[in-house]
């Protein structure tokens, strides 16, 4: 396997751009993975790496890690105190609005609902020659999306909720679209990727900004579905 792509290094933190279908650490509910990015990142580096926040095995992008104890309990208070922009990018059915706010509860795995808001904002839109309906064409939207919380696969159930799913997206997403984009297109990834986080530094205070550039995949569909972009957009 090819090195992780290190987008961000100093004596106590470092971001790498996770590719898409690698886990985080070793988990119950994936037992067909044996290769984690925990596991990779600590080989690579030669020393030992703590995952400071999450991203979906199906999610790309900017993954940081602590490399130490005290790093990581003072990321990790960032994180759940609001602290950290997190933007991602996602390609979406349908036309989207220009911008707007997803204010919609999600329901954890025992019951309790928890309150989730994410902002969105439409940075193009398309049109292609791709009959997955009873339509000769179809509508897709690339949107900046940024959760103000951080609640299990939100980005995902909220574009599900307002009728845009994330192309891609299984169980969230339409079956129809991804049966589409597997079989004519060849595409089984999820567009959905971490673009960047900003943040202030807990022991310099000075401002932090890493950004991923995007996977191979997610620029293989930009340019397949004709939304002319050469480079990721801010």
């Amino acid at each position: 396997m090819e090195p992780l792509q290190i987008l961000f290094q100093t004596d106590d933190l470092v971001a790498i751009n996770k590719p898409n279908g690698l886990l985080v650490h070793r988990s119950p509910i994936a037992g067909d993975a044996d290769v984690f990015a925990v596991q990779l990142l600590r080989d690579q580096l030669g020393q030992r790496v703590y995952p400071v926040h999450r991203l979906d095995r199906k999610t790309s992008g900017v993954l940081l890690f602590a490399l130490d104890e005290s790093m990581n309990s003072e990321m990790q208070r960032l994180f759940m105190g609001g602290e950290v922009t997190k933007t991602y990018h996602a390609i979406v059915r349908g036309y989207t609005p220009d911008n707007g706010e997803i204010d919609y509860p999600l329901k954890r795995d025992d019951g309790v609902f928890q309150d989730a808001i994410t902002f969105f904002e439409t940075l193009r839109h398309t049109e292609v020659p791709f009959a997955v309906g009873k339509h000769s064409t179809s509508r897709y939207s690339l949107v900046r999306l940024n959760p103000v919380t951080g609640r299990m696969h939100q980005l995902r159930k909220h574009m599900a909720h307002i009728l845009h799913p994330i192309i891609g997206d299984r169980p969230h997403g339409c079956n129809k679209q991804n049966r589409y984009f597997k079989e004519h297109l060849n595409m089984t990834r999820m567009m959905l990727h971490a673009l960047s986080l900003e943040f202030i530094h807990p022991k310099t205070k000075e401002p932090v900004k890493i950004q991923a550039p995007y996977q191979p995949e997610f620029l293989r569909m930009l340019d397949v579905l004709a939304f002319h972009v050469t480079s990721d957009a801010n």
